[in-house]
């Protein structure tokens, strides 16, 4: 009997130090409400739950300990000193206090401030329910004060407590877009008024360069003007000097300016169109290579949320979901606009998912999207559509790596053919062409550094082409 008394006793102990414990919590999460709250109102309702919550802790943490002393194995043999019984003596030991917003405090110092209240956090106390002095919160007063490591621990949690980390996004224009925009913004504003440039506007929002359409074409005009200047400095220094492959490498040219003129006149046309062309097009190869990644993550996405829907939970729900996973970075970022569409613009499920269809850089996740809101209207099954199309996806994510594959097979004869056969071909031609007098005659030096350049020039390029392809994938 003894066992099983001292069983359920300490069973009991552990529901009290439980219960305390939620309460310690809630008194952290009242302290907060008084701290962020605008009004008195809430401020008075929020001192009275602590006045009523502190009381029922107090009488939580005396049964707590009579229980546990009920189930101490030893007592003390020296007996207990008799108390004071002057009402002197207990006001020396214990002085009453009630709540104010300092009890959030943690220090000594701060309890010992907490004394003074200000009229209006009286007034709110006052206002609040009525507790007898024999209920209110008392301390021991003296001053070899210390919060013991366990209670440290508590209120560095209690102040953790819904702490969030916030970041703050803020992205400033740079120099080189303030430059374009004032110098060539209202003739963008212009040129997008009489519709030109419409591809290179839904290029510009298919492929999330995060950039105003005007802002761009503002940017391209003055990459244009600057090549243009640039390319007039070139042509202006090809007029007097030139170039050799042999020391000295600059010397002063030769023939008149206006021959030289005319022969180097081609840069200031080619530099400036090639700028342009390349501000143009650049936005379209961004969203194709934005297209090629979602498409390689939509096949386990699509798997995901066909996983996901078999549970009947709602299509918008489902995407949060897979926001959540962080797995799938770059269709994150389109559902992450579906999601916005929805909870900041207030469009329903299908318009939004109109909307994406129409904005994504993707034509696969535009039909799943399409499809899925034709599923969602017409009332179908939303399992058995995620299941069909992940396995049409699956296959189709199959045949492009077998395509791959095949072409990294020829990516690598051409590669051999070209770096390693190649050279040598051209190195022989050029000691024929020395040693017969044909064509130019170079040097055994200069025919070396003409191979190693030209090895370099097309390592170079395949470099550039594998990164690309890595990319791509």
């Amino acid at each position: 009997m003894a066992r099983a008394y001292k069983a359920i006793t300490i069973e009991e102990l552990g529901q009290k130090i439980a219960r305390e414990k939620k309460m310690i919590s809630e008194l952290g999460s009242l302290l907060e409400h008084i701290r962020m709250a605008r009004s008195n109102e809430e401020k008075r309702m929020a001192y009275s739950q602590i006045e009523s919550l502190t009381r029922l802790l107090r009488n939580t943490g005396q049964e707590a300990i009579t229980i546990a002393e009920e189930i101490m194995l030893a007592k003390s043999l020296m007996p207990k000193s008799a108390p004071e019984n002057s009402e002197e003596a207990s006001k020396k030991k214990f002085q009453v206090l009630p709540v104010t917003p300092e009890v959030k405090a943690i220090s000594p110092e701060d309890f010992r401030n907490s004394k003074t209240m200000s009229e209006q956090d009286q007034q709110m106390m006052n206002a609040g329910a009525q507790i007898p002095p024999s209920e209110r919160v008392t301390y021991v007063k003296g001053e070899d004060f210390e919060l013991t490591p366990m209670e440290k621990l508590t209120i560095k949690r209690m102040k953790n407590k819904d702490k969030k980390v916030e970041f703050k996004r803020e992205r400033e224009p740079s120099e080189y877009m303030k430059v374009s925009s004032k110098m060539f913004y209202n003739l963008s504003t212009s040129l997008l008024d009489r519709g030109m440039f419409h591809k290179l506007k839904r290029d510009l929002i298919r492929s999330n360069m995060e950039i105003v359409p005007k802002s761009y074409i503002s940017a391209v005009f003055f990459s244009t003007f600057l090549a243009a200047i640039i390319s007039v400095f070139i042509v202006v220094f090809f007029m007097f000097f030139s170039v050799s492959a042999t020391p000295p490498f600059i010397s002063f040219g030769e023939g008149g300016l206006l021959a030289r003129l005319l022969k180097f006149f081609w840069i200031i046309i080619a530099l400036p169109v090639v700028a342009f062309i390349f501000g143009y097009f650049y936005p379209s190869a961004e969203r194709k290579s934005i297209e090629r990644r979602i498409n390689a993550e939509l096949p386990f996405a699509t798997i995901h949320m066909s996983a996901i829907s078999s549970s009947m939970i709602e299509p918008s729900k489902l995407f949060e979901i897979i926001i959540s996973t962080k797995e799938y970075p770059h269709i994150e970022k389109e559902l992450t606009k579906l999601q916005n569409e929805i909870n900041i613009y207030g469009y329903d499920l299908v318009t939004a998912l109109r909307n994406r269809a129409f904005n994504s850089p993707s034509r696969k996740l535009s039909e799943l999207f399409n499809g899925l809101a034709t599923t969602i209207t017409s009332g179908g099954n939303l399992p058995v559509f995620f299941d069909k199309r992940s396995q049409s996806l699956l296959f189709e994510h199959r045949l492009d790596i077998e395509k791959q594959s095949k072409a990294s097979e020829t990516f690598m004869d051409i590669y051999i053919s070209v770096v390693i056969a190649s050279p040598m071909i051209l190195m022989l031609l050029l000691m024929m062409m020395r040693i017969s007098g044909l064509g130019i005659a170079l040097s055994p030096g200069m025919i070396t550094v003409v191979i190693i350049t030209a090895v370099v020039v097309i390592n170079a390029i395949f470099l550039g082409f594998l990164q690309l392809r890595q990319t791509e994938q």
